[in-house]
């Protein structure tokens, strides 16, 4: 297995959150079921079933994009695969940083897929996680930023093992994970579309399980 290496954290807590709003002011199950759509309620809806409006905001992802360049020595013809893409901000990007990068990007939402940024929309297909549809070491860099915890845990294995066929040298992967009690229960009072719920510990105990030999980061809610 690979180390621990933070990528998002500034970006992470650049963001302001009511951990208590969707609990205590909401029907929570009514929003998680809503939210579990991945469709327009889920990206561009209400903050209580999503993001709140996904929209592309320019220097957002570039520090994330840049330090994966610097930190994995990316040449400038990189092959790069972004499992759970989304709207693909930060494949774009990437492709600011490195105009000859061969990219992929691929997700489970449609409607993400449909309202990604045009640039990088040729790159991007629908699909699953457990089941990429890339050759063998197809890639030089995999990443996957919060994707895997959505994800129960009999996928998320087929994932990272599918994640790690895929790639031929650099992976990283990107997930909610609490290490006190506070950070778990803002955790859980927040998330909308997660399925594994693991400490830190565990999320590494996993990675070992399922043969899984890349990095990896965490976002808390402190």
């Amino acid at each position: 297995m690979g180390q621990m290496v933070d990528f998002m954290g500034a970006t992470h807590s650049s963001t302001k959150r009511d951990y208590t709003e969707r609990v205590c002011q909401h029907d929570k199950p009514l929003l998680v079921e809503k939210a579990m759509l991945f469709d327009k309620e889920y990206w561009d809806g209400e903050r209580t079933t999503g993001y709140g409006g996904y929209r592309y905001m320019p220097g957002r992802w570039t520090p994330v994009a840049q330090a994966l360049i610097n930190h994995y020595q990316l040449s400038p013809t990189a092959k790069i695969l972004d499992v759970g893409c989304g709207k693909g901000f930060l494949l774009f990007e990437l492709m600011q940083l490195l105009p000859d990068a061969q990219l992929a990007g691929i997700d489970f939402s449609s409607y993400a897929i449909e309202h990604a940024k045009e640039e990088v929309k040729p790159f991007l297909q629908l699909g699953n996680a457990n089941q990429l549809p890339y050759a063998d070491h197809s890639f030089d860099l995999v990443i996957s930023l919060g994707t895997l915890h959505n994800l129960t845990n009999f996928d998320l294995f087929k994932a990272l093992q599918e994640i790690e066929r895929v790639g031929k040298q650099h992976k990283w992967v990107m997930q909610e994970s609490y290490r006190n009690e506070r950070e778990k229960i803002n955790m859980l009072n927040w998330q909308l579309t997660q399925r594994t719920f693991f400490r830190t510990d565990e999320w590494e105990w996993f990675f070992n399980l399922a043969g899984y030999t890349g990095d990896y980061g965490y976002i808390f809610f402190e």
